[in-house]
């Protein structure tokens, strides 16, 4: 015997097994309904299990935004006119370079693009230009740090921020 011929044996040996395993569980699937209720039982749980993960996971990523957010009110920000354009550039630009970097560096953009925010004289002006120019993925993080930190809006409305 060939090697091409027992090649074509053992390939035509797994198809076979494979197209009668499939016939079988097609069988199964729908003749069995004890089989069927089973099936429908994985597939819910599988689905519950996701959804418990989907939400442990963005609980997760909701306190890593608050410690964030803590953290850079702790730093603490420029007070001075120089100090805060100097700023506000630089966290603009290191929050670009970190959007351009792809999906994983997404919090951290996020991060620079709040503090260049904090200390932009008119955070609502700002806030638009975001919409326009920031991705959404970053930009929704950000509206999550604001909702952890309103003061940036409502200091606005009394002409200074912190």
């Amino acid at each position: 015997m060939q090697v091409s011929t027992v090649v074509l044996y053992g390939a035509a040996a797994a198809f076979a097994i494979t197209s009668a395993y499939a016939a079988y569980f097609d069988y199964k699937r729908r003749s069995d309904p004890n089989f069927r209720k089973s099936l429908k039982k994985e597939k819910r749980l599988h689905a519950k299990q996701q959804r418990a993960e989907a939400n442990a996971q963005s609980e997760s990523q909701r306190e890593r935004l608050r410690e964030a957010v803590r953290q850079a009110q702790a730093e603490g920000f420029p007070t001075d006119v120089e100090e805060k354009e100097a700023y506000f550039m630089s966290e603009v630009a290191r929050g670009e370079t970190l959007c351009s970097e792809g999906p994983d560096s997404a919090v951290e953009a996020a991060l620079c693009f709040y503090r260049a925010l904090k200390v932009y004289p008119q955070p609502n002006d700002l806030i638009s230009i975001y919409d326009k120019t920031v991705p959404k993925h970053v930009l929704d993080l950000l509206a999550e740090m604001l909702a952890v930190d309103r003061t940036v809006i409502s200091d606005d409305e009394t002409g200074h921020i912190e």
